[in-house]
């Protein structure tokens, strides 16, 4: 057995039977041995594609997504996937070829350093040296990808040692003494924070994608009720909680929800699961919480105390630390009334004050008419992959998900391009779901040339692209922050996008109607076939936004409310609907956009 049989064996035995890829010089002898083997192979049309789609798949199905490229630009291609996984904590493993040992570090042609460049933005790098050592590194690497946090992998294997006979072929445990995740979270830790939870009066969990890699959906609900405790959700933690349940808040920070955010600026207590306390969800992080005493549960230990300062912290497995607390508050709590039972119906009550007024039925179509006639279209077992973008935070507060890894969406990186080609990676690891890729004009010109991948493996996906010829959040952005200086932010009108989609042979339709998409989307599901829906979208709906630097309660450009609200809370009297005259002063009317 050579070193490219012995990837492809450990490959199969550890459920990896699908890879996506490219082939090039560096790892032609891989490719050669994947012609013979039972390994299925996606030929994607740029390494970056392959990247993102075994991300889809990893975050769709909760294994391991495999992607593979050839050396120097092959290799470099992979590396906006690979950190995008990475942010995200998404376990993919890269394979990408190298120059044979004698040549590296000579400046050999299409050479380049993938331990250095991966390094930053992996859990670990491996260069293999010899071809005996292939089976442990993989079947380590699969270990390594999905144990404690999850991350990417990536394993850079010189042509020769892809050719080399091994001696035997035999998987070692490699002992690895600098990665022992802790998964149980520290009694005493565990029952501060009851005692910290049991005695406060307004509550509130926010969760992050931990809590989807740790599959404890059903614990938290379970915490949430014991607790009496409204949820809110980062991006990444979107699907954690049902999205149906009372107790749901939505999404928190610069492009949350107003009711998530001025909850938790008013909670005594904030709960937060597998969330790396970001930018994106703090805003001015000196007035965060200000009033909250923070439990934060993480199983990377670097992530608690690196953004927000924590009263209480504790690491472990998010499932396994929900089971403990809720078995402590239990006991705790007796048959006495819990505290936060009139937080909690206050809550819910404000959660409905809160619903927003969006327009509907107009033409050109708003984004909220688009995400409702999704919605509209598929069940709660479908999949939905978003581009980053406007059309992303449309779908973040309007699409609801009932269920965890049924919506994927590149948080942390914010990853033009992901959308679609994750899309791919999804519908291959989940064939029996409905997949759909909602993305922006501008992420999916990224990547269209993967219309070729969706028709020659004929993958039947439907790709709902928000057209509006615009670079969406950037041109918001021009226009709220930066005097309406449009600098390059228009897409022109190139290209067609029906005949780009008719020239990769993938049938498309134009919707600029009500009612068309939902029509339209509801037939490309019940045909089974790849279909490209081209949506013709108002560029100057905006959404509310938090300033940068702002605190998360300084929105602007608010949602206009159901009967215009005013609501008194706290002492505090607010008027949801009007902005400030300052804010009209500087940016103007027309430039706050929507309602």
């Amino acid at each position: 057995m050579r070193g490219g049989e012995a990837i492809i064996k450990t490959l199969i035995e550890q459920g990896a039977d699908t890879v996506f890829g490219y082939p090039g010089g560096q790892i032609l002898p891989f490719y050669d041995m994947i012609y013979d083997s039972d390994l299925n192979h996606i030929l994607v049309r740029h390494e970056q594609s392959a990247a993102h789609a075994a991300d889809g798949f990893a975050r769709a199905s909760g294994k391991v997504g495999v992607c593979i490229a050839t050396s120097g630009p092959g290799a470099t291609n992979l590396i906006t996937g690979i950190a995008t996984a990475h942010m995200d904590s998404s376990p993919i493993i890269a394979i990408t070829g190298q120059v044979p040992i004698h040549l590296i570090g000579k400046d050999a042609f299409q050479e380049v350093d993938m331990l250095g460049l991966s390094m930053p933005i992996t859990k670990h790098a491996y260069q293999p040296k010899n071809a005996d050592e292939i089976p442990s590194l993989v079947k380590l690497s699969f270990d390594i990808a999905l144990g404690g946090r999850p991350g990417p992998v990536v394993i850079d294997v010189p042509k020769n040692v892809q050719e080399e006979e091994l001696s035997e072929y035999v998987v070692d445990v490699f002992k690895t003494p600098g990665y022992n995740p802790t998964i149980r979270g520290n009694p005493r830790q565990i029952k501060k924070a009851s005692k910290l939870i049991t005695m406060a009066e307004k509550p509130v969990i926010l969760v992050g994608g931990g809590l989807i890699s740790s599959e404890a959906s059903d614990e938290l609900i379970k915490f949430s009720n014991l607790c009496k405790a409204p949820v809110t959700t980062t991006l990444m933690g979107k699907g954690a909680f049902p999205e149906n349940h009372e107790a749901y808040l939505g999404m928190l920070g610069m492009h949350g929800r107003k009711v998530a955010n001025l909850s938790v600026d008013e909670s005594d207590c904030l709960i937060a699961i597998g969330c790396r306390f970001s930018d994106r969800n703090t805003g001015n992080v000196s007035e965060f919480a200000k009033n909250a005493k923070i439990i934060h549960i993480d199983i990377d230990p670097a992530e608690i105390g690196k953004n927000v300062e924590v009263d209480v912290p504790i690491v472990g497995d998010a499932k396994i630390v929900l089971k403990a607390l809720i078995d402590s508050i239990t006991k705790l709590q007796g048959n006495t009334e819990v505290k936060s039972q009139q937080w909690y119906d206050d809550s819910l009550l404000f959660k409905k004050e809160c619903i927003p007024r969006f327009s509907y039925g107009d033409v050109p179509l708003k984004p909220q008419q688009v995400i409702k006639e999704i919605a509209n279209s598929l069940n709660e077992e479908a999949i939905i992959t978003t581009d980053v973008g406007q059309h992303q935070m449309w779908a973040a507060h309007l699409y609801n998900v009932y269920k965890p890894r049924k919506f994927i969406s590149s948080g942390g990186l914010g990853t033009m391009g992901f959308g679609f080609p994750a899309a791919i990676g999804a519908k291959v690891a989940m064939n029996d779901n409905d997949v759909v890729a909602v993305t922006g004009d501008g992420g999916f010109l990224m990547v269209c040339q993967d219309l070729a991948t969706l028709k020659d493996y004929d993958i039947p996906i439907t790709i709902c692209l928000f057209n509006n010829r615009k670079l969406g959040m950037v041109y918001q952005w021009q226009n709220l922050f930066y005097n309406k200086r449009l600098s390059h932010t228009d897409l022109g009108q190139t290209p067609d996008f029906l005949k780009l989609a008719e020239s990769f042979g993938i049938s498309a339709e134009r919707i600029t109607k009500p009612g068309e998409l939902e029509f339209a989307l509801k037939s490309s599901i019940k045909d089974g076939e790849p279909r490209l829906l081209d949506i013709i979208v108002d560029k100057n709906e905006f959404l509310p936004i938090v300033p940068p630097g702002c605190g998360i309660t300084d929105i602007l450009g608010e949602y206009k409310l159901e009967n215009d609200i005013t609501y008194i809370r706290d002492g505090k009297d607010d008027t949801f609907d009007s902005i400030s005259d300052e804010d009209v002063d500087e940016y103007g009317e027309d430039a706050l956009g929507g309602d």
